[in-house]
């Protein structure tokens, strides 16, 4: 739950991830003490959490020992929207890397995506939920509207396949859908999942608490209210350090997740072994292309920019022990050649 939010002559603050915005800009022009911020905030959600009752935790060399092998699920990534937003929030733009290639900040081209996966026992997963259609047809009943609609320019996104729409051509009944996040671009398709789907997250990733969750919560727990209580996936310490934590979803070796924090605190990482190699999905651990291929980790979009940066070295090293693997990063293609 929310604290109750003080009186407030006002606010100013640097914006940690793309709709702290929100916050921003409904405080702006206010002076407030370090002592009250820190007593004002709420976590992400409302919306009850239970413990998964999938996934056994496991260690990276054990990822490392069967990842190459073909597996036998498959994974579609389906692009919702075409969307830009400040390349600022996408990339640490102080990073030397960005200095050397003299990055500035500007609109950067992204799309919103969600990746189906389907393994031929367990069904048909989701990681992400892409863009409802009400954001195109109904924008007033959207999940994103209001403030954050109007900070986050929700209006600019251009649809290609809304979440309802492929739900509705795939005709497969959903068996769950795994969150690399909980920020409003990877949920905002939740509410055209079926009622009653499961939805599972990270650890601390809905208990975490900040101030722009004042603004933003409400949104979250309109996208789960009609979910059942979040599945937080049980990580537990990588033994061999590559991770902060890894878990064998199915505990058959087909699907991985990875503890990958810094992006937010629960953010999670999957990676599928598929009968062409492996596909990992990287979440908004690394957003852009050119942050990929150069190292450099997501900028003021960030909750912890060093841990972040930690998050995508450990990706990246991971992806170069084996170099088959397919990498499908959170809002851009590898094919990209860099920022605009």
């Amino acid at each position: 739950m929310c604290t109750g939010m003080p009186h407030l002559e006002g606010m100013q603050t640097h914006a940690k991830t793309m709709f702290r915005r929100a916050a921003l800009a409904a405080l702006a022009g206010t002076t407030l003490t370090v002592g009250a911020v820190s007593a004002v905030g709420c976590a992400a959600t409302s919306h009850p959490s239970v413990p998964a009752d999938l996934g056994a935790p496991s260690r990276s060399a054990s990822l490392d020992a069967v990842v190459d092998e073909p597996g036998p699920l498959t994974v579609e990534t389906v692009i919702g929207a075409d969307w830009a937003v400040p390349r600022s929030g996408l990339l640490n733009l102080d990073h030397p890397e960005a200095k050397a290639a003299k990055l500035t900040d500007g609109d950067e081209p992204i799309h919103v995506a969600f990746h189906v996966v389907r393994h031929p026992i367990r069904g048909t997963f989701l990681v992400d939920t892409g863009v409802e259609r009400a954001l195109f047809e109904q924008p007033d009943e959207a999940v994103i509207r209001g403030i954050a609609a109007r900070v986050a320019r929700a209006d600019t996104m251009k649809r290609r396949t809304d979440t309802k729409t492929w739900v509705e051509q795939s005709g497969a009944p959903i068996a769950g859908v795994f969150v690399t996040h909980l920020h409003m671009d990877h949920i905002a398709g939740m509410r055209d999942v079926p009622a009653g789907t499961p939805v599972f997250v990270g650890p601390g990733e809905s208990t975490a608490r900040s101030v722009e969750n004042l603004f933003v919560a409400s949104i979250v727990d309109r996208a789960l209210e009609n979910k059942p209580p979040l599945s937080v996936l049980g990580f537990e310490r990588d033994p061999d350090g590559a991770f902060e934590g890894v878990l064998d979803v199915f505990g058959d070796g087909s699907f991985w997740a990875l503890h990958v924090p810094g992006h937010t605190p629960g953010s999670t990482a999957f990676v599928a072994r598929t009968p062409s190699g492996p596909v990992l999905l990287t979440g908004d651990a690394c957003h852009t292309a050119w942050g990929w291929e150069h190292g450099v980790e997501p900028g003021s979009f960030s909750h912890d920019k060093a841990a972040s940066a930690a998050s995508l070295a450990r990706l990246r090293t991971f992806a170069a022990k084996h170099p088959t693997i397919d990498v499908r990063l959170g809002h851009q293609s590898l094919t990209r050649s860099g920022p605009s």
